[in-house]
């Protein structure tokens, strides 16, 4: 059996246990910390919430904490609705929205950690530049030849039906930071978001670069690195289902060569 053993520097830490406030209903939330600036390992910090006077999502806790008890806590968000995609990171075990992910579906201590296989800015924020970087690699805008028309381009309702279940992502990385492929991949392999979207405008009626968007991902890595585990679509937290869109990007590869 293989053993592999992480560098000292990476190896949590156990780290402190704040001062639990008084409450009637207290949680125990335990989260990851670590700063570039002190050179200190990662650590687990634990706080305590009282759940009758917090909002009813993790994100409501997070922000409790960093207001009341520590204001050190680094973390992303913005809409607090699940548009925005940036308060993701792993909770319980899972990729998902702190805003959407209720602290009463946790059992036990809510442990939070950011998106795994990405380096750390500070604490609960990933870097995500590659991911950004992929994305517009496979570039996200209407491609056409066409002179462009005085008002808009239009499309039947068919046409726009097939980008449903597409165009909804919102770019939080929980299905590519899930995906195994990504983890021991990731410069070369775009990805199962990045490949949502290519889906999304190789299907766009509108668009007339459909052959220069396909050379561009008939790669042994670009596209062909997914298996199927489908990791993604149960992480992604608007039900999307990116391995099929993977698989319609392949299906479209081969009915081009016969």
């Amino acid at each position: 059996m293989v053993a592999f053993t992480l560098p000292r520097n990476s190896k949590i830490q156990p780290g402190k246990t704040w001062p639990a406030p008084e409450g009637q209903e207290l949680k125990e939330f335990r989260i990851y910390r670590w700063s570039p600036d002190d050179g200190a390992n990662p650590r687990l910090d634990t706080y305590h919430v009282d759940l009758k006077s917090c909002g009813t999502m993790v994100l409501d806790a997070l922000i409790k904490i960093k207001s009341e008890q520590d204001s050190t806590l680094t973390f992303r968000r913005s809409c607090r609705e699940g548009i925005c995609g940036s308060c993701s990171m792993n909770i319980d075990g899972s990729n998902t929205l702190a805003c959407l992910k209720p602290i009463r579906d946790i059992r036990g201590p809510v442990r939070i950690y950011p998106l795994p296989h990405m380096p750390v800015v500070k604490d609960l924020v990933p870097d995500l530049t590659q991911f950004y970087a992929q994305h517009r690699e496979i570039e996200p805008w209407l491609k056409t030849e066409t002179p462009e028309p005085q008002t808009e381009w239009k499309q039947s309702r068919e046409d726009r039906a097939r980008l449903d279940g597409l165009y909804e992502c919102i770019l939080c990385a929980c299905c590519t930071t899930s995906c195994p492929s990504y983890w021991w991949n990731g410069e070369r392999y775009l990805g199962p978001a990045a490949l949502l979207q290519a889906y999304r405008w190789l299907v766009d009626s509108r668009d007339e670069e459909t052959g220069e968007r396909l050379d561009k991902l008939e790669d042994p890595f670009r596209l062909y690195r997914c298996h199927t585990i489908m990791n993604c679509a149960r992480a992604c937290p608007k039900h999307l289902n990116p391995a099929k869109a993977i698989a319609e990007i392949k299906k479209l590869l081969v009915v081009r060569q016969v």
